[in-house]
């Protein structure tokens, strides 16, 4: 695949929405899912969350979610950014853009991109709260390592 169809990385920056937006000019859809930080998760109020994962594993099931979305969606552009490290509440944490010749195949191709990436990545969020912090249900319902 090359770079311009497909952007697969785990950053410890912000993420670059813009750079996820490019399309080609056979693209008639652009479909772009960003996961933000709220403030708030089961009744507590969330003060900023930090994520740690496995990267090369990671990387691994991003780039095979990408092969399988391309090929089930017939899309052009799959692009799967995720953000490792604290993060404030409003901040992207997870970023996916699919670019395809028409809006259902964007659509479908997405969902199924952050779907399957909340399902199988090795990726961990730890809540912060005023009176402490929780490790979530990690891939497959995993608890923290």
């Amino acid at each position: 695949m090359s770079p311009e169809e497909t952007a697969i990385s785990v950053v410890r920056e912000a993420i670059d929405l813009a750079a996820l937006s490019r399309t080609g000019p056979e693209d008639g859809a652009l479909c772009v899912f960003s996961g933000v930080v709220r403030n708030h998760n089961d009744g507590k109020s969330v003060l900023y969350l930090e994520y740690e994962g496995y990267e090369e594993m990671t990387i691994a099931i991003f780039e095979e979610i990408v092969r399988e979305a391309k090929q089930r969606f017939g899309v052009t552009r799959v692009r799967i950014v995720h953000r490792l490290g604290r993060m404030e509440i409003g901040e992207t944490s997870v970023a996916v853009s699919v670019s395809s010749p028409h809006r259902k195949e964007a659509f479908e191709a997405c969902r199924f991109a952050i779907d399957t990436l909340k399902q199988k990545a090795p990726i961990w969020k730890k809540e912060f709260y005023a009176d402490g912090s929780s490790w979530l249900e990690g891939p497959g319902g995993c608890a923290h390592p």
